[in-house]
């Protein structure tokens, strides 16, 4: 190995140190794998008296949307899920949930998504 390809090694370490530093403090980032089956006990708890929360055969065009339209909906990801669990929207009652209840809703959410 030469000194400039130590040197190039050198360079690059820092970029990998502050790298595994922001994905330490952004979990979000992360796709968190949850219990889709516990994901629907809790939609169907907390979420069915406003949204249709079971598999359905046809996206609707309802708002509230259902589960199924939003999982269909291309933009859905793990990532914009847990984006939305997390912030506040109007016409939508506030809540709290934990990092497991939304890691399992959005298991359940990702779970309807037609391949």
């Amino acid at each position: 190995m030469n000194s400039q390809e130590i040197t190039v090694r050198w360079m690059i370490l820092p970029y990998l140190v502050a790298a595994a530093i922001l994905a330490a403090q952004f979990p979000a980032l992360a796709q968190s794998v949850g219990d889709a089956a516990s994901g629907r006990e809790i939609a169907t708890m907390r979420c069915s008296s406003c949204h249709r929360v079971l598999p359905m055969t046809l996206a609707d065009k309802a708002d509230p949307p259902s589960f199924q339209s939003v999982a269909d909906q291309p933009s859905t990801t793990g990532i914009s899920l847990n984006a939305f669990l997390h912030s506040n929207h109007q016409n939508m009652p506030d809540f709290i949930i934990s990092s497991a209840d939304s890691n399992d809703l959005i298991a359940y959410i990702l779970s309807l998504k037609k391949r």
